[in-house]
């Protein structure tokens, strides 16, 4: 059984050791996608959304554990935000917000794969956004991110560090990307770990 850890693989993106902004190079990587608008605190679809990404993701896993012999760990859970007018992104009103939330998946899981995989677990679970999922490559480029370790409605300071630092060496590009590296269930706020990125020109 080979055994594959990418979060040790991909350190830099997905457990970065640092608070400080520090400027990263994302490749492109295939994620399992699922797109929505609204409050994620309040949206019924986002509490959807990602009940049916971590359950394709986990079957995803044990298939790949079975048919191909390679035992990895599901990836964790993050998110592309962003409005229509970015002038109204505001953290205080998230009703306008737009996402997509998505889960990387190894390159050696085929579109065939996961569509067999979204149909056994329609079998097993009503799920009313299973039919949203899609599959597809995403690539950023360079980026610059950094880690923000407290509760959700702190990160307004990290943002703008991050912020700042791409005004000195370049220009917003893409939309605002956050990784969240812990159990939120489970974990105490003030020691949530989130990654923040936005990618750069």
């Amino acid at each position: 059984m080979k055994k594959i850890d990418f979060k040790k693989d991909l350190k830099r993106l997905y457990q970065p050791a640092t608070k400080e902004v520090v400027m990263v190079e994302v490749p492109s990587m295939n994620f399992l996608m699922i797109d929505g608008r609204g409050d994620p605190n309040t949206s019924k679809s986002y509490q959807e959304a990602v009940e049916a990404l971590f359950s394709v993701s986990y079957a995803i896993k044990f298939k790949v554990k079975k048919t191909l012999a390679i035992d990895f760990g599901v990836m964790p859970l993050e998110g592309l935000w962003w409005a229509d007018d970015m002038a109204n992104f505001s953290v205080d009103d998230k009703s306008g917000w737009q996402w997509t939330m998505m889960i990387m998946q190894p390159e050696f899981v085929s579109t065939a794969l996961v569509c067999d995989t979204i149909a056994e677990v329609k079998k097993k679970k009503k799920l009313p956004a299973l039919d949203l999922l899609r599959i597809e490559p995403f690539a950023e480029g360079k980026s610059a991110q950094i880690l923000h370790i407290g509760p959700f409605s702190a990160e307004g300071p990290t943002v703008d560090k991050v912020h700042a630092f791409i005004a000195v060496n370049g220009k917003l590009s893409g939309k605002h990307h956050e990784i969240y590296l812990s159990d939120i269930r489970k974990a105490d706020p003030a020691k949530w770990k989130t990654v923040i990125r936005q990618p750069l020109r």
